[in-house]
């Protein structure tokens, strides 16, 4: 028998070279919302973009990737 399992969902960026990792505030959040609810509180998300919804380790991972400094 199969049993469906929902992953955890975590969002990870980059700060100062050191990799932060923020829990989900709110599971039925779309990530962009999550984006949104962090950025307060991590100016450098502001210019961020939301990419992934990786598995690894158990959990669903997504990244918030700052677009400041890239062309395009």
């Amino acid at each position: 028998m199969l049993t469906a399992t929902v992953l955890p969902r975590v969002f990870v960026f980059e700060s100062e070279g050191q990799k932060i990792t923020l829990p989900d505030p709110h599971e039925s959040w779309p990530p962009q919302r999550v984006l949104d609810y962090y950025t307060p509180n991590y100016p450098q998300l502001t210019t961020a973009k939301v990419s992934g919804g990786e598995i690894e380790d158990d959990k669903l991972v997504f990244q918030f990737e700052s677009t400041i400094g890239t062309k395009g």
